[in-house]
């Protein structure tokens, strides 16, 4: 009997210990948001913070051998179910160009640099777009933290 009592114990135990809470699901954060005046918060956040690049990159991070870098993308994933953001990354490139004199052949060196934005775990995207909401989002402190965008790319470019 304190068999039969120990074993269904382990198996009530192994069952509730085997149940599982569903998979997260994260999608980009541009399809997550649902209201006008979050669309228009997000994509005004992405178009400002281009801006605010081109402003400052002549005199910091486009001097020297990559004079040209260009802000292509920044992406967000964002947990479907909560808001939450999994992780943001902002995609940079740049290239250089020099003639071959005895050829007249362009040679091309290009680059890359994927940034990732320094995001504290379990800020949510609303909380993003209202830190960030305004004409300075490069240099406003992220949600959760006093580190704005640009210290992150310091490390990075």
């Amino acid at each position: 009997m304190k068999r039969l009592s120990l074993l269904l114990s382990l198996m009530l135990a192994a069952g509730s210990a085997g149940a599982q809470t569903p998979p997260r699901e994260y999608v980009e954060a541009g399809s997550w948001v649902r209201t006008d005046a979050d669309v228009e918060a997000w994509y005004t956040l992405l178009a400002n913070l281009r801006r605010n690049f081109d402003d400052i990159c002549a005199d910091t991070f486009c001097e020297g051998e990559w004079s040209n870098i260009e802000a292509l993308r920044m992406r967000c994933s964002v947990e479907r179910a909560t808001g939450a953001i999994g992780r943001c990354v902002w995609v940079f490139a740049a290239s250089n160009e020099e003639v071959d004199a005895p050829t007249g052949r362009i040679l091309v060196d290009t680059r890359t640099w994927r940034c990732r934005v320094p995001i504290v775990r379990g800020t949510t995207l609303h909380e993003l777009l209202a830190a960030l909401a305004g004409d300075r989002p490069l240099y406003a402190p992220l949600p959760r933290s006093d580190m704005p965008i640009y210290e992150g790319l310091i490390g990075c470019l």
